[in-house]
């Protein structure tokens, strides 16, 4: 047998075994890979099913004794921005991290939400591109409500709430800034709409509060309607804050609307609860 026949049929043989090999895998065994959990309840609030996006930490035990700060995330479906922002938090509570302590990350799916993230508006275009708008203070009840209550009550939680939204979704969490703020401890409020009726909740003056509070703003190039949107509600809040507050704004001019929360959420992390080592 000479060397060519040889090296040949050794070919063949590795062939084989990387073929029976794939035959082994094809049929290897899979099971569903999940992140957390999806609760749908009734809401009496809203008249409509409502549905929670729950991501809990690998450490979560429902009968542990240990509690948990909770992350609400508006615009909160699967095929929105759920699961990028679990990942987001879940490195930043790594032990290597440690940029937050383990977190638990509710999010709220969407039904409407040019309906909910919206409040009643005078200007015509508006009525024109959002025909179902107007239900912030419903959605707001609800938040209050029903949803803040469902998660205490089924997860072990501590009393730390933060709120993210963008666009609509930070125009509500502005909403309720301004009109709730005792509703979370913080607000991560990214790319804000505040154009919507002709800018009249900037026109308003914030309730006052208690308790700390964590705020962080933050836009990309994305015009200079929504800049400045984001610019002077920074500037609204700065004039107002006192020290009981933690504010923070961050301009993202490499970034678009469509891109800017995901960097701007893991800034906002670093920035409103990474302690100094």
């Amino acid at each position: 047998m000479n060397w060519n026949t040889t090296f040949l049929l050794f070919c063949f043989l590795i062939l084989g075994q990387q073929i029976k090999a794939q035959k082994e895998i094809t049929f290897a065994k899979s099971t569903p890979f999940t992140i957390g959990e999806s609760v749908t309840f009734r809401s009496n609030i809203l008249q409509q099913e409502r549905t929670l996006n729950i991501y809990l930490p690998n450490s979560y035990h429902p009968d542990s004794t240990k509690q948990y700060p909770v992350i609400y995330l508006l615009d909160g479906s699967k095929d929105e921005d759920f699961i990028h922002i679990a990942g987001l938090v879940q490195f930043a509570s790594f032990p290597w991290i440690q940029t937050i302590p383990e977190t638990i990350v509710v999010g709220i799916a969407n039904v409407d939400r040019k309906h909910d993230f919206t409040f009643p508006t005078k200007n015509k275009k508006d009525k024109e591109d959002f025909p179902t708008t107007g239900g912030s203070a419903d959605f707001i009840h609800f938040l209050a409500v029903e949803v803040q209550p469902f998660i205490d009550t089924h997860y072990t939680t501590d009393s730390t709430k933060t709120i993210i939204g963008q666009s609509l979704g930070g125009l509500v969490a502005t909403e309720i800034l301004f009109k709730q703020p005792d509703l979370f401890d913080n607000y991560i409020i990214v790319s804000p709409s505040m154009w919507w009726d002709d800018e009249s909740l900037l026109d308003t003056t914030p309730a006052t509060y208690s308790s700390k509070k964590g705020v962080y703003i933050a836009v990309g190039k994305e015009g200079p309607i929504m800049e400045k949107g984001a610019k002077d509600l920074f500037e609204k809040l700065e004039h107002l804050k006192n020290s009981r507050t933690k504010l923070v704004y961050e301009y993202f001019d490499k970034l678009d609307h469509g891109d800017t929360l995901h960097l701007a959420v893991y800034d906002a992390l670093e920035r409103l609860f990474k302690k100094e080592k």
